[in-house]
């Protein structure tokens, strides 16, 4: 008689493709359409290499003004340049055990709610793998491109911050304006829970259910709003606090995942009466219109900290063709 066993936990060609669905429905990003699913990616990613160039020609709009044409003067024959994006691969993984005496006596199963909360966790930490990427990306533009994507209106005394240091309508409005004539492609708003709570005390926020944009927080000036307490707090020199909020255009951050190399597993040691589930992925998330340089990197893939530093991206987009913006408020 056949029996089940803890690597019937999980079946790979069943379970693997459920958890990248999964992970995507829970993920936020996801959901708002600010990440967008790249076959290209998919397909590199199943390959070798760490980093994947992207190169694309740089526009010809507004480079200058057409020539007037003369009977005895030629055109002058213009070049068009190339650039490239480069996108690296990303390698993650955990671990989490159970000793058969903790189901005893918990009466449940660890190692099944572990199974059951792969997905959220999943969801979380590629979260927090695009929040770092976006301090990085907005280190390098205030040293490299004067924050010319960045609305600094926060001040170091923040407990003494006033209207014009809040979020509110017209920093949002300054803050789309950084892409000039191509801001209304942006068309949702990260934040944390604290700007969002000032919002809805100003009756901003809108609820309309009908409006496909709301994911449940609600929408802003017809953005799809997202609340995360994960979005970069940090304490003002003087008091208060000084908090990021991101704007962006849809698909802005591209996604791929090595389902091939996915890697969901159980194991079991009898004599110590532990069951153990291991959970492997390889994938690259990245940020349109960057450049990932790999200037300082360790290991054999980056960490959250390594995401996070200035020196390790470029902007290789001209500014009104990025699809991220910044605003920097007291709350």
């Amino acid at each position: 008689m056949a029996k089940t066993a803890k690597s019937d936990v999980i079946i790979p060609e069943i379970f693997n493709p459920y958890l990248v669905e999964q992970t995507a429905i829970k993920s936020n990003f996801f959901r708002s359409g600010i990440v967008r699913t790249a076959p290209e990616f998919n397909s590199l990613l199943a390959g070798g290499g760490e980093t994947f160039n992207f190169p694309f020609w740089q526009t010809i709009v507004g480079a200058n003004d057409s020539s007037v044409l003369s009977e005895g003067t030629p055109l002058t024959v213009k070049n068009i340049t190339a650039s490239s994006m480069v996108a690296r691969r990303m390698n993650r993984g955990e671990a989490w055990g159970s000793n058969d005496l903790v189901k005893i006596g918990a009466g449940s199963d660890p190692i099944a709610q572990i199974v059951s909360g792969l997905a959220s966790y999943w969801s979380y930490d590629f979260q927090n793998i695009i929040l770092n990427q976006l301090t990085g990306i907005f280190l390098n533009n205030a040293a490299a491109d004067s924050s010319d994507l960045i609305n600094d209106i926060a001040i170091e005394d923040g407990n003494a911050a006033g209207d014009s240091n809040l979020i509110g309508p017209e920093a949002i409005i300054d803050s789309k304006q950084k892409l000039g004539d191509s801001k209304e492609k942006l068309q949702a708003i990260v934040m944390h829970s604290i700007c969002h709570a000032r919002l809805q005390k100003l009756n901003l926020i809108d609820f309309t259910p009908t409006n496909v944009q709301n994911i449940g927080w609600g929408t802003y000036m017809g953005s799809t709003v997202i609340v995360d307490d994960g979005m970069t707090k940090v304490a003002g020199s003087t008091s208060g606090f000084k908090y990021s909020t991101y704007l962006f255009a849809p698909g802005s951050i591209a996604f791929g995942e090595d389902s091939g190399s996915m890697e969901n597993e159980a194991d079991r040691d009898i004599l110590a009466g532990d069951s153990i589930i291991t959970s492997r992925r390889n994938f690259s998330f990245h940020p349109a219109g960057f450049k990932w340089l790999e200037a300082s990197v360790v290991g054999d893939s980056p960490t959250n900290a390594e995401l996070a530093l200035a020196a390790n991206w470029d902007r290789v987009f001209e500014q009104k063709n990025t699809g991220i913006v910044k605003l920097l408020t007291n709350g």
